[in-house]
């Protein structure tokens, strides 16, 4: 038998998730970028290896595409998004987080709700590299216009897409103490 817990986070809790953050993006300063990612890839490792409720096994997607974005050379993440991601990222290097990785079936429930707050704050980043990564696999598969190279076409949608980034997030941003100020 399963029973299913629903809760919302008021904004007093969400400020203490930023803050939370904030100690993490602190703490996490003498990592090297690629320490980050090495931890978000061993959390998500061990997210998979465990007996994890569905709200957090769902989530664990998202902290891999988040990984994906900066690793991904095609992408060419622009500097402040790189920058924001890393920080994200960050949290997912203590272990010993808001509640120990170790607990059973509780261990990531902070990572989870972690992953989902820095997710919605980084929608359209995320959307824009999945349009993106789509876009990439759609058009290898074509033989069309031999005088565009494929860095040309790719150059293309990546600069339409970062600008529909900078845009959707400059007329987000006003008046607005979002998630992302804890970068």
């Amino acid at each position: 038998m399963a029973f299913e817990v629903t809760f919302e986070l008021k904004e007093s809790d969400l400020e203490h998730f930023r803050n939370v953050m904030r100690e993490a993006k602190s703490e996490a300063k003498n990592l090297t970028d690629a320490e980050i990612l090495a931890n978000a890839k061993t959390l998500s490792l061990d997210i998979i290896k465990s007996d994890v409720p569905p709200f957090v096994s769902e989530r664990i997607k998202k902290l891999e595409t988040l990984v994906a974005m900066i690793e991904d050379a095609e992408w060419n993440i622009p500097d402040e998004a790189r920058a924001d991601v890393l920080s994200a990222l960050a949290y997912f290097s203590d272990p010993e987080d808001l509640v120990p990785d170790h607990i059973p079936v509780l261990g990531f429930l902070d990572d989870a709700i972690m992953i989902e707050l820095v997710a919605e704050e980084l929608k359209d980043d995320i959307e824009a590299f999945l349009e993106f990564c789509n876009y990439r696999s759609r058009e290898e598969g074509r033989h069309g216009d031999v005088a565009v190279t494929r860095d040309e076409w790719l150059h293309a949608k990546r600069k339409e897409l970062h600008s529909r980034i900078r845009n959707r997030r400059s007329s987000r941003s006003s008046g607005r103490s979002g998630f992302r100020s804890v970068f």
